[in-house]
């Protein structure tokens, strides 16, 4: 996904292909991140209260040098605190229109259009869910890394993943430890999302982001705009992604020939 510092209106063509990729999508996802020095500010100006924050585990799977991140695809597990375990097999960026009949009748795959300022993509995510211990054992090595993945996430994989890759020579890269919390700020009426990405070096990523359906996606970015501008939050900070933050901390460098 391509950032820019600060926050940019889409050029007519790039509106035309989010109108157009909009047709085929099941959601928009609206996020932004907020720059380090204004994350407390924020938490208090949202009135976000930490004792709501849900804790999470975030697993990826990836070559060392990080080959599926390179075909676009993105493999991962996750603990969710309080409920069971679940598993995701990526694609992006992806037209909806592309996508097999099979994949888009099935309730387990997600399409949706991730925006944020600066940049957009449209992704293809095959879902599973697992009992509260089966990313564990994976991360333990108790289990193969297959073992989290469903028949229907195993064929969308081979079906993209570069040749000669298997899940089960990947190598788990985490985990990330994520506080996640849902809320409906005063005077706001809408729900908003905060996550709080914390990595082994101590630096971390505020995410803030809302849904919407595709049909309503400009009004509810206008509006969410307009209420985090209010509220005093920096809309013109550099955007960072939490998954390529994620995998380029634990991607081995590569070394001098």
């Amino acid at each position: 996904m391509a950032v820019d510092r600060g926050p940019r209106a889409l050029t007519d063509e790039q509106l035309a292909e989010v109108l157009e990729l909009s047709k085929g999508a099941h959601s928009v996802e609206l996020k932004l991140t907020v720059p380090d020095s204004d994350q407390h500010s924020t938490v208090r100006a949202l009135g976000i209260d930490p004792l709501d924050v849900q804790m999470r585990q975030v697993f990826f799977f990836d070559t060392p040098d990080l080959k599926l991140n390179g075909h676009g695809l993105v493999v991962r597990g996750r603990r969710v605190q309080g409920k069971g375990d679940d598993s995701v097999v990526k694609l992006r960026p992806v037209k909806p229109a592309d996508l097999p009949a099979e994949y888009r009748a099935s309730p387990n795959m997600v399409v949706e259009i991730d925006a944020m300022p600066g940049g957009y993509v449209c992704s293809a995510t095959m879902k599973a869910r697992h009992d509260a211990t089966a990313v564990k054992a994976v991360h333990q090595g108790a289990k193969p890394i297959r073992s989290i993945f469903s028949k229907e996430q195993r064929a969308f994989f081979k079906g993209h993943a570069p040749d000669g890759i298997e899940l089960d020579d990947l190598t788990l890269l985490g985990p990330i430890s994520v506080m996640k919390v849902r809320f409906v700020p005063k005077d706001f009426g809408r729900k908003l999302v905060a996550e709080l990405w914390m990595y082994p070096d101590g630096s971390r990523i505020l995410e803030l982001s809302t849904k919407a359906l595709p049909g309503e996606a400009f009004q509810v970015a206008t509006e969410s705009r307009l209420f985090l501008k209010s509220m005093g939050v920096d809309l013109t900070g550099d955007q960072q992604t939490k998954t390529k933050t994620a995998l380029e901390f634990f991607a081995t460098p590569p070394t001098d020939s």
